[in-house]
């Protein structure tokens, strides 16, 4: 039987959002607290318009009013912004070190966050982790709260089970992964809207709606975990393609020491630094314990970091050949001092390269970091629900 049932008035209703209110929303969402006046001039609305749906969302719950702004003529004005329990979503990300499960509200707060280590994603002991905490903290939640939690996004890399191909043959536990129908047996337990992604789209879907991606139109977005991957993000919309699978950066060509083809996953990854501890008898686990800290393995990381900068160059201005991105955007499972670094690294290379036909983007760090992916996976109900997708027509072209 679903832990949560069918969702009851309020946010329920939130999938018949029109256009403008929809509008309205995302603009919210993208530069904060506004009064109605300036809503209406920069959505190209009536005031009486925007103001008859700010009433409205208001009083569904979804909007608040903030503190009166006082100008130098006229009645003071309300700014109107997105109200925490307005909706709640859930975030499931399926890693192969690290399972996540959290609890985020209408503005991006983490209500909670249940975390599972394992050595390997049984499939198992992914489900009981999930169904178990999901219940807990269901029944922490009061009537309203859970009429109001709009649904659950899952997030797990492409093809989980083919992971181990860089590292040795697969084990039964990830070849298990391949016949798990993710989406309906999570809606199985929930009764609720299930949204499954990439997990590496979630993270860039994370700083998309709640980090610095609303700094920039057109992105390129790499996220460096056990495996790298990435996400793009166009016209101010994370794109994800036909299947789902664009932004697959992890993918993208390069070459071994020999001159063997090889990809970016290959030779850019954490993993590849487990190997190099491992080789010196430390144990990987020191990478992804919380608080993270790796300033006791910081020679063997530096190393690794140097050859990660170089392949992060070379894949960022192969991505801008395509498309000309703006901005590259580097974030990952790592100390905060080692993100900044890495991108100050990846900018150095990329002045060194061959840039002829091209134009240098700007190389930032992201801001989400180590829960990107899970924050991501919650961002996706809430976004299918509440905002505009201004890549939808390119999505139903292809």
């Amino acid at each position: 039987m679903p832990i949560i049932k069918p969702l009851s008035s309020g946010a329920n209703q939130s999938g018949l959002r029109d256009y403008n209110e929809r509008l309205l929303l995302s603009m919210l969402f993208r530069n904060g607290p506004m009064p109605g006046s300036d809503l209406a001039r920069r959505a190209g609305l009536s005031a009486q318009t925007v103001s008859n749906i700010l009433r409205k969302l208001e009083r569904d719950g979804f909007l608040e009013r903030g503190d009166p702004q006082r100008g130098k003529v006229g009645k003071p004005s309300i700014p109107m912004g997105h109200a925490a329990n307005g909706a709640y979503s859930f975030g499931l990300k399926i890693g192969r070190r690290v399972a996540d499960l959290v609890l985020v509200d209408f503005k991006g707060g983490v209500r909670e966050h249940v975390r599972m280590d394992y050595r390997q994603p049984e499939t198992a002991a992914v489900f009981e982790f999930f169904e178990s905490t999901l219940a807990d903290i269901v029944e922490k939640l009061s009537t309203n709260e859970q009429n109001r939690v709009c649904g659950i996004g899952v997030a797990a890399p492409f093809e989980l089970w083919n992971w181990d191909s860089a590292r040795a043959a697969a084990s039964d536990e990830f070849i298990d992964w391949k016949n798990i129908d993710l989406k309906a047996r999570v809606s199985a337990f929930t009764g609720l809207p299930v949204y499954l992604m990439n997990d590496a789209t979630a993270a860039c879907r994370a700083e998309h709606v709640y980090g610095r991606g609303k700094e920039f139109r057109d992105y390129a977005y790499f996220y460096v975990a056990a495996f790298i991957g990435g996400g793009i993000v166009l016209n101010h919309s994370v794109f994800e393609g036909h299947q789902g699978n664009a932004g697959a950066l992890g993918s993208l060509r390069s070459t071994g020491p020999n001159g063997e083809s090889r990809q970016l996953i290959d030779i850019a990854s954490i993993h590849l630094l487990e190997s190099r501890l491992e080789q010196v008898g430390i144990s990987r686990d020191v990478l992804w314990q919380e608080p993270q800290d790796w300033s006791s393995i910081r020679r063997h990381v530096n190393a690794w970091m140097g050859q990660t900068a170089q392949e992060l160059a070379k894949a960022a201005l192969s991505t801008c050949a395509v498309i000309d991105f703006e901005a590259v955007l580097i974030d990952g499972v790592f100390p905060d001092d080692i993100r900044n670094e890495l991108a100050e690294r990846t900018s150095r290379y990329i002045a060194n390269q061959d840039m002829r036909g091209l134009i240098v983007p700007k190389v930032e760090t992201g801001s989400i970091g180590v829960n990107a992916r899970a924050i991501g996976a919650a961002s996706a109900p809430i976004f299918a629900q509440f905002m505009l997708n201004t890549n939808v027509g390119l999505a139903e072209a292809q």
